[in-house]
């Protein structure tokens, strides 16, 4: 396990090892998204969208582009 320390400035430095597995380098962009209540993940925002593939399982149903593109049309012109 990889630590880190806080510093006064809210600053930490990331371990080479913890930076070498997410593929991120200096000038990169990270996330921390809350997944509970006190927990955060780091998430290297440089990935690739297709690295999201099955995060969140197998799809429960499946959609057609026609559905998605009416489902756009609709959203798009209630903005207006």
């Amino acid at each position: 396990m990889s630590t880190a320390t806080l510093t006064s400035k809210g600053q930490i430095t990331i371990p080479v090892e913890v930076r070498n597995e997410l593929k991120v380098d200096a000038g990169d962009r990270v996330e921390f998204v809350q997944i509970a209540p006190g927990r955060y993940e780091f998430v290297a925002v440089t990935n690739d969208a297709t690295a999201l593939k099955g995060m969140f399982g197998p799809a429960k149903k499946s959609v057609s582009i026609e559905s998605m593109n009416a489902a756009i049309a609709l959203r798009g012109a209630a903005a207006r």
